[in-house]
């Protein structure tokens, strides 16, 4: 339905000359490019910080009858120079000392092992070792504190739809209000946000292997064609408030007689916990399917908040 809006709308804009339709979408693409410069800062940004953390995970059956859920508490602080992940209640019951500890411990093993993988991938000295002050130093900055050379995991899935800048692919949608701010719609048809990544497989090479190959383009192709991003972005600081991704349609996918996937939807909403200092508030996604049972909802959220600025007398447990 949007992809048909969508041709309906460029096609009422023919009578429209063409050099300014070329210098409207130039001037477009230019403020995105701007866009995603401000997101990339507000990654290294987040760095800075420690917050907590609320995961949310639910299944629901045939007339939203709930079929499994839980719900997940956790802190984050840095340990030897890392960002641990440490788990306070798990379905409102406080999580033991003990337990809690040995899960910092193989939190903390899995994550210095990460970094010693891509440090050798690089040829690089790992994190744990390059990045430790010299003997009778303390800390004095965050710079200093943190030697993870990864970026931790609450980032990245914060920040699930990096997807890069596009020319030619954005439009205007309107202008909004949201949260009491003025804000520019803008829709994303991505071409390459899906893309093939590099196959190890063995045999790639045979013919199999082409034919496997061709196969993944033409489905990437296809959920690149189905795929849409809409952001809302104040415009003056150039910045995303939220963002939301939607596939519209998913009837080219193999095995529908087994299951039907009716609808995937991701969000991400930014929030402001300190002035001019924009993070991570709530993402969310949620995917419908029809089964043999019915329709069978997933919904799994992630709400971030408590934000406190990391520094080199932070405490550690």
């Amino acid at each position: 339905m949007t992809r048909i809006i969508a041709a309906f709308v460029a096609a009422s804009l023919l009578s429209v000359p063409a050099p300014s339709l070329t210098a409207a979408q130039a001037d477009l693409d230019a403020f995105m490019q701007e866009v995603l410069a401000r997101r990339d800062d507000n990654w290294k940004k987040l760095q800075q910080y420690i917050l907590d953390e609320r995961e949310q995970v639910e299944i629901r059956g045939p007339a939203r009858i709930p079929l499994w859920g839980q719900r997940r508490d956790y802190t984050w602080y840095i340990r030897d120079g890392f960002f641990v992940r440490s788990p306070v209640k798990f379905n409102g019951v406080t999580i033991s000392e003990s337990d809690r500890r040995k899960y910092e411990s193989d939190y903390l093993k899995r994550v210095q092992r990460r970094d010693e993988r891509d440090a050798r991938r690089q040829g690089s000295a790992p994190a744990a070792d390059a990045g430790s002050p010299p003997a009778g130093d303390t800390p004095t900055d965050v710079a200093s504190l943190i030697r993870q050379s990864q970026q931790p995991e609450f980032i990245s899935s914060a920040y699930f739809m990096r997807f890069r800048f596009d020319a030619g692919s954005y439009a205007l949608a309107g202008r909004e209000q949201l949260d009491g701010r003025d804000v520019l719609r803008i829709e994303y048809y991505p071409t390459n946000l899906f893309r093939q990544g590099r196959d190890r497989r063995e045999g790639q090479d045979g013919r199999e292997g082409q034919d496997r190959k061709k196969e993944d383009a033409v489905l990437l192709r296809l959920l690149n064609k189905v795929a849409l991003i809409t952001m809302w972005i104040e415009p003056a600081s150039h910045q995303i408030v939220k963002s939301t991704f939607d596939n519209v349609s998913f009837d080219f996918l193999p095995g529908r007689w087994l299951v039907q996937v009716d609808d995937v939807t991701a969000s991400m909403t930014m929030g402001q916990p300190f002035p001019d200092v924009w993070l991570p508030r709530t993402v969310e996604m949620n995917v419908a399917m029809h089964l043999a049972l019915g329709q069978v909802a997933f919904h799994y959220a992630l709400d971030y908040h408590d934000y406190r600025l990391a520094d080199a007398t932070i405490r550690i447990r």
